[in-house]
């Protein structure tokens, strides 16, 4: 498709897109993703919000009790705004790194940079030197706004000619000061719907990060499609998750589907499973979003007299995704709390969640069907779809599509105006799909193919057993063997004759593991997903 004018002086983001030809087909069949040319969605997300509901209603709040109206965030937005532009020097289309913990200004700092009509480009908290070197060479970074907490690993990193402004902390320069000087309101870059308006990194789950560009527009399609069509939100709900904004799946959960819908985000600096269930009860949340591995973890802080403990009485909507979410963890989570996870399957490539169900539409042990607005098929190595019931490759389109920043991985992940997820699916009569295995993660043991999650699942119903990952290890006479890694509970003991035993009343014989290791913890991304290739090297 044609691109519209950029509004952007630096041109770098639109220079760098892949060529038309490796695009995706993008789809804009419902009436909601009809947006005009010119579309800056800081301003949508926070002016537009307010023309609608009020400058009063909450917008943001942190576990200390902060609270954030609509109204005082456009302020504090616009005000970094101004010194984005005015005394940073920051003109359209700069990209503008943004780290620090899950908070308000870091939330205010991103929609300054889109109002800005700059490129946002958030990384998380966690990450390390030589990873934000990486980013900033990638994405050629030269403005960055960092918590004054998280400053030394970027200032390690070393990146030429990157200005470094802090906020948060003491520095005389402190972005928090700087706002000070400034109090008119910022009108909104009148940026293209297709400039680009963040660059986002996987998380390296696989080892080698890429960076995702995603246009203004696409920012408003996924909280138009998954979130105004399946998670429904209401303008007085509170969201609350783990997920870090570095994240998609947590800067769509917490920034732009409550934005989006008038409602308000509790912001937590420390969310895991631990501190979460008091938080939930103690702000009234209503909206969670997390993985199935938190979900696991809050289920054996979460007793059954809990009630008076953790009160979850106002939650009403649950979301996993970033993982795989096992049937036995749905069941468990609902005969403890009555409330249906909606599970669903994002990813960086197309920003959120494109395949889900909620309410009386779930089928646990599947994702979902199809989230309108979207497309999806099973197809096999050639890219011709497959029967239903048969496992092949999920394939998806919609208002969203992949663009990698200059990477000639493009070509692997879209072919045919399909994005092509690496994940193995059946996609049942119904319409319902299962999640079988990363497609690199299947395992092939003597001519059977073994879906890793399968094993996975079956080894976390041993009630010894808090996580469990799976991967196949080179055998010179069955090609591979079933290794699974098993974090123990805390204090209990594990024998490998004891899982072998347990495995063996629980799978078919080829699909038990050949080989058991002890681990204290699973090796993860800073987002909490596995990272299988960790395991691999260990062998």
């Amino acid at each position: 498709m044609e691109l519209k004018p950029s509004a952007h002086a630096d041109t770098f983001a639109r220079d760098h897109l892949p060529p038309p030809h490796a695009w995706p087909r993008l789809l804009f069949e419902l009436p909601e993703l009809a947006y005009p040319d010119r579309l800056n969605c800081g301003a949508e997300l926070l002016d537009a919000t307010i023309d609608r509901f009020g400058p009063d209603r909450p917008a943001f709040r942190t576990g200390s009790g902060e609270a954030w109206s609509y109204g005082e965030l456009r302020d504090r937005v616009d005000r970094i705004a101004h010194v984005l532009t005015a005394d940073l020097g920051v003109v359209p289309g700069n990209r503008v790194l943004l780290r620090g913990p899950t908070g308000p200004w870091l939330a205010a700092c991103w929609l300054a940079v889109l109002k800005a009509g700059g490129v946002a480009v958030t990384v998380l908290a966690q990450q390390r030197a030589h990873e934000l070197a990486a980013v900033c060479a990638m994405a050629r970074v030269r403005h960055a706004l960092c918590h004054a907490d998280t400053l030394d690993d970027l200032v390690r990193a070393g990146v030429p000619d990157l200005r470094i402004t802090p906020y948060g902390g003491k520095d005389p320069h402190d972005l928090l000061r700087l706002v000070e000087r400034h109090g008119a309101p910022f009108q909104a870059v009148r940026t293209s719907a297709d400039d680009v308006a963040l660059i986002a990194f996987t998380s390296g789950t696989t080892g080698r990060p890429k960076g995702c560009m995603h246009f203004h527009r696409d920012l408003l399609a996924v909280a138009d499609t998954f979130s105004r069509t399946v998670l429904r939100p209401r303008p007085d709900d509170v969201f609350a998750g783990s997920p870090p904004l570095g994240f998609t799946f947590g800067l769509g959960g917490l920034v732009v589907f409550p934005l989006r819908a008038g409602a308000s985000a509790l912001l937590l600096e420390q969310a895991g499973p631990r501190t979460l269930l008091p938080a939930l009860a103690e702000h009234g949340v209503t909206v969670l979003f997390t993985a199935p591995t938190a979900y696991r973890a809050m289920l054996d802080t979460l007793g059954p007299d809990d009630a008076g403990v953790h009160d979850l009485s106002a939650l009403r909507r649950c979301v996993s995704a970033g993982e795989n979410l096992p049937a036995a963890t749905w069941h468990a989570w609902y005969e403890r709390t009555g409330l249906r996870i909606i599970n669903g399957i994002g990813a960086t490539e197309l920003l959120h969640i494109f395949i889900s169900a909620a309410d009386d539409d779930i089928r646990p042990g599947t994702t979902g069907r199809v989230v309108p607005g979207w497309q999806a098929r099973i197809v096999d190595g050639s890219g011709r779809p497959v029967a239903d019931d048969e496992p092949g490759l999920l394939a998806v389109r919609g208002p969203v599509g992949c663009r990698y920043l200059a990477d000639p991985r493009q070509e692997e992940y879209v072919r045919d105006g399909w994005n092509l997820t690496g994940d193995t699916y059946v996609r049942d009569a119904e319409g319902y799909f299962r999640y079988v295995s990363r497609a690199d993660d299947m395992i092939i043991s003597a001519g059977h193919n073994i879906a890793g999650p399968e094993v996975e699942e079956a080894l976390t119903r041993h009630p010894d057993v808090a996580e469990a990952a799976v991967v196949g290890r080179p055998d010179e006479r069955r090609g591979q063997i079933v290794v699974a890694y098993t974090v123990p509970r805390q204090g209990a003991t594990l024998t490998e004759d004891a899982l072998r035993a347990f495995m063996r009343a629980e799978l078919a014989p080829h699909k038990c593991p050949r080989a058991f290791v002890f681990l204290s913890a699973l090796p993860r991304t800073a987002t909490g997903k596995l990272q299988r290739f960790r395991l691999r090297d260990l062998q």
